[in-house]
């Protein structure tokens, strides 16, 4: 009669807490990298438009984003890279990271709509019939703006909750000198040093000359 095989140990579920730190650090990188790319879309999109009034007629003039302000988009390259600059530190250095990335974001949002709600969007818009026309300064009328802005504050809110995520449970992700740390410190190399008082290779091809086994005991009987 046989024995039932011994039962091998089931792996523990992992905790709660750990399952919570995978899903923030997942939803983190989701909501940073949407973020930039949003914002960085919308900064090279139509965000106003204009009538600059001219005595032969009307002239439509049209101002991007980054003609309006190129603060969002600075912003949202300092929060990409502080993102990636998250699993690059540790303990302080990335709360200070991760703060820094929820400042990039706020500010972000904030300059893309205070560009649109201020007297940003005009001047740029003003500047821009200006260059058309050949004139000093140009007259804007009918000045209306477009959905672009909202799509960088948007990017910006993106870039503030990763931010807050990582200031909530950046404490437990992995940083990226850890794949590089060998366990024990060991340098390189040193498993592949032979023990002492190993047989050399020409001494056991010596050992097969003389018809001896350099396998058994310490290596045969050597004269």
């Amino acid at each position: 009669m046989t024995s039932p095989p011994p039962a091998t140990p089931s792996t523990p579920p992992p905790s709660p807490s750990s399952a919570a730190s995978r899903r923030a650090l997942a939803a983190a990188l989701a909501a940073g990298a949407l973020g930039a790319a949003a914002v960085l879309v919308a900064a090279g999109r139509v965000w106003g438009e204009g009538t600059a009034a001219l005595p032969q007629g009307e002239l439509p003039v049209r101002v991007t984003g980054g003609e309006v302000t190129g603060l969002p988009s600075a912003l949202a390259l300092v929060g990409l890279a502080a993102l990636v600059a998250v699993f690059a530190v540790r303990r302080a250095g990335r709360a200070f990271v991760a703060a820094l990335l929820v400042l990039c974001g706020a500010g972000t949002a904030a300059a893309a709509l205070s560009a649109t709600r201020g007297g940003q969007g005009r001047a740029a818009l003003e500047a821009e019939a200006a260059g058309a026309t050949g004139l000093t300064r140009g007259t804007v009328e009918a000045v209306s703006f477009g959905a672009w802005p909202h799509v960088a504050a948007l990017g910006g809110v993106l870039l503030l909750a990763a931010g807050l995520l990582a200031l909530r449970y950046g404490r437990s992700w992995p940083a990226m000198s850890g794949r590089h740390e060998r366990a024990g410190g060991s340098r390189p190399g040193a498993a592949r040093r032979p023990a002492p008082g190993a047989d050399r290779p020409e001494d056991l091809w010596k050992a097969l000359d003389r018809g001896e086994d350099p396998t058994a005991g310490s290596g045969g009987n050597r004269s």
